[in-house]
């Protein structure tokens, strides 16, 4: 029996669970272009190095119905825009996650919510780029930024004007009341 030879590009989910296939591979950062626009601008994506993934298939019964499952690894080094010194930010992401394909959009949605793992409607065809792209956006920081960054911003000078002068401490008054002897 010949073996089938999987495209991860328009990969038959139902085939490659069926038959417990598996997949690896590396694709260039740049590909990944939703991904790649999240770059800072000193340290572009084609700077980076390749996104290395694997995808395992697996055939799984659940409640008498024979379902598709991708279990994916996933291992990227991006650089980011840190929101505190605006400098890149190195971030190193390694996700491990299985995806259950059910029969249509609706089932899909009704599972989702109570469901742990990712749950999307089985197509024809799945660019598994795609999805790796996704779970790589999911995993993104909200806020990058370094532990201590590696110099602090530069003060504006209308507000390094403000930062010397002495303010006054609001709760003087009330202790200069309090020692007053605030009694009648």
């Amino acid at each position: 029996m010949k073996e089938r030879v999987f495209d991860p590009r328009k990969l038959d989910v139902a085939a490659f669970a069926r038959d417990a296939a598996s997949l690896q591979g590396e694709w260039p950062a740049t590909s990944l272009e939703r991904l790649a626009d999240a770059a800072a601008a000193e340290a572009p994506a084609s700077q980076w190095p390749a996104v290395s993934w694997s995808v395992e298939g697996e055939l799984r019964e659940v409640r008498g119905e024979n379902q598709p499952w991708l279990h994916l690894k996933i291992g990227a080094s991006v650089q980011l825009t840190c929101q505190r010194c605006l400098k890149a930010v190195g971030e190193t992401l390694a996700l491990e996650r299985s995806v259950r394909f059910v029969k249509d959009e609706a089932s899909a949605a009704e599972l989702d919510v109570d469901s742990e793992e990712d749950v999307l409607a089985l197509q024809r065809h799945l660019d598994l780029a795609e999805l790796i792209e996704d779970e790589l956006l999911l995993a993104l920081p909200l806020v990058p930024r370094h532990e201590i960054c590696p110099q602090p911003l530069p003060v504006p000078a209308e507000d390094a004007d403000l930062i010397e002068e002495e303010r006054p401490n609001p709760f003087a008054a009330l202790a200069a009341l309090k020692k007053g002897g605030g009694t009648q």
